[in-house]
């Protein structure tokens, strides 16, 4: 055989070997069955550009729809987004309005794109306070999308503390125990999961943050008791499929242990 051609063979064989060794996008050794994120980093990305603020929580509505539709077109089962905290009312009136300005027009919009007709939707946090016209948009797309099938399950945490859902699961307990439908020594941690807003849903798998500060900021503070975390710098509007992608690899090489020890052969 010639020079050239062995040469030419040559590089043909490194490209394959490349091409396996490098993850293809979309495609994980271990995809995360629940993945939760806090949308974190809209207002300072608007401030970045000059803009107000509420622009920067437009585009980071958008991301949310790319997002959504990324994680399904993999495979991942359950997402769940924190979109406001019970602490977010202590914002402007400006911003907390033009929030929920975004989110009439999130629900008002949501069944005209084909698209979401593989995304069963549900709300989760406090309903007290909220205009009673986003509630029943609540209970109206979580109606109407509850048969969609091969569908990812969206789950929007909207007026959610973690705090607030652990002591709302406890009154939710007491008042069963002093009614007699609940045996004191019967409560455990399945019961007790039983009465927070996540009820029915698995506990997250992996949690992302964007936004460069790394806390949990309140979120699913019960739920996210073995949750790999995984911390990012880049602003929520401008997050995409590259980062989804980083945080799984990642994830796929963490070892979940749930307090327990590593398998024999692999890394302590």
């Amino acid at each position: 055989m010639c020079i050239a051609m062995t040469s030419v063979l040559s590089l043909f064989r490194i490209g394959i070997r490349k091409r396996k060794n490098e993850p293809q996008k979309g495609v994980f050794s271990v995809l995360p069955r629940h993945i939760a994120i806090i949308m974190d980093g809209n207002g300072r990305w608007a401030k970045k550009r000059s803009l107000p603020r509420v622009l920067g929580h437009r585009e980071g509505a958008e991301t949310l729809k790319r997002i959504t539709r990324y994680c399904k077109n993999i495979g991942v089962g359950y997402l769940t987004v924190y979109a406001f905290s019970t602490e977010n009312w202590k914002r402007s009136p400006d911003e907390v309005s033009g929030i929920m300005d975004l989110l009439r027009s999130y629900l008002e919009t949501f069944e005209k794109d084909p698209e979401n007709d593989k995304i069963r939707v549900r709300f989760i946090g406090d309903r007290d306070g909220l205009d009673q016209g986003i509630v029943k948009e609540f209970d109206r797309i979580t109606e109407r999308t509850r048969d969609n099938r091969d569908a990812i399950d969206l789950i929007i945490a909207f007026n959610y503390g973690g705090r607030r859902d652990i002591v709302n699961a406890a009154k939710g307990i007491a008042k069963g125990a002093v009614s007699g439908d609940i045996n004191v020594d019967d409560i455990d941690e399945e019961l007790f999961s039983g009465f927070l807003y996540t009820e029915g849903i698995p506990d997250p798998d992996l949690l992302i943050k964007p936004g460069a500060e790394k806390r949990i900021s309140n979120f699913l503070l019960w739920q996210l008791a073995y949750t790999e975390m995984w911390f990012t710098d880049v602003l929520w509007p401008d997050f995409g499929e590259k980062e989804i992608d980083e945080a799984i690899l990642e994830f796929g090489n963490r070892q979940r242990r749930f307090g327990g020890l590593a398998f024999e052969g692999q890394n302590s």
